[in-house]
């Protein structure tokens, strides 16, 4: 496990479940929830990769799992030993393609995968939370800001604030809510970039407000808050570093 300066024990003898947890934002909330006294559930695409993040974090327990086969996430929900108090889900990837080069089938593939995925996990998730549990989505900021290229990025992520509201509704006193990231330091946004990586660090360094480049472990620190803070449902927060207030 990453050793760390003590952190507060209140999620102390809960338990949490974390989706897309073997690296990225979803490693980076496992190593925190864990450090703060939670027992951790971790939930991976790639075993051996999962098998590597669980040892090192200690997990109670891991299951390779394909959050976007709504079968595989029923019976991973069903079966958990018990109730839970909070389920986080950092699965899902962005889309990127202009209309002359996008697949319409793919592109609606992509986004019929996403709601399944973010209903999934709240139908069967948030079955086995516990009253005043919290249900986390991750989603992002990319989209916002309109431009070639985008298009599909910009509807999910115009849909998915207004999905985990109406969530948070309809599964109280379970609570439901969205962190919406920005360009993240992570081995996602490093595959999406290959050699241009290190420019759009430099970059964002020079032009954020932060001046600095936004890391998993900020994104979990807000999703950790999400857990502990229960005034708290159907937001998204944004964590961004100050990207929507710059020019493109």
């Amino acid at each position: 496990m990453t050793p760390g300066p003590p952190l507060p024990q209140d999620l102390a003898d809960q338990s949490v479940v974390v989706i897309g947890a073997s690296s990225g934002i979803g490693l980076a909330t496992a190593r925190q929830v864990r450090r703060r006294g939670a027992r951790v559930v971790m939930a991976g695409r790639d075993p051996e990769r999962l098998g590597r993040a669980a040892e090192e974090v200690g997990a109670e327990r891991s299951a390779p799992l394909d959050a976007a086969d709504t079968d595989h996430l029923r019976e991973f929900f069903d079966a958990l030993p018990g109730p839970v108090d909070h389920v986080v889900s950092t699965a899902g990837s962005p889309f990127y393609a202009t209309l002359a080069d996008m697949d319409v089938d793919e592109a609606c593939a992509h986004v019929g995968e996403r709601l399944a995925l973010t209903l999934g996990v709240a139908k069967y998730g948030g079955a086995v939370v516990r009253d005043a549990g919290t249900l986390v989505f991750v989603g992002g900021t990319g989209g916002r800001r309109p431009g070639a290229g985008s298009a599909v990025t910009s509807a999910l992520t115009a849909a998915l604030p207004a999905l985990t509201a109406s969530l948070a509704v309809e599964l109280a006193p379970v609570r439901a809510n969205l962190v919406a990231p920005g360009f993240v330091d992570t081995p996602l946004s490093a595959s999406l970039l290959g050699d241009r990586l290190e420019e759009r660090r430099e970059r964002l360094r020079a032009t954020l407000p932060i001046r600095r480049v936004v890391g998993p472990d900020d994104v979990a620190a807000v999703i950790v808050h999400l857990m502990v803070n229960e005034a708290v449902t159907g937001a998204t927060y944004d964590v961004d570093g100050g990207q929507q207030l710059v020019p493109p």
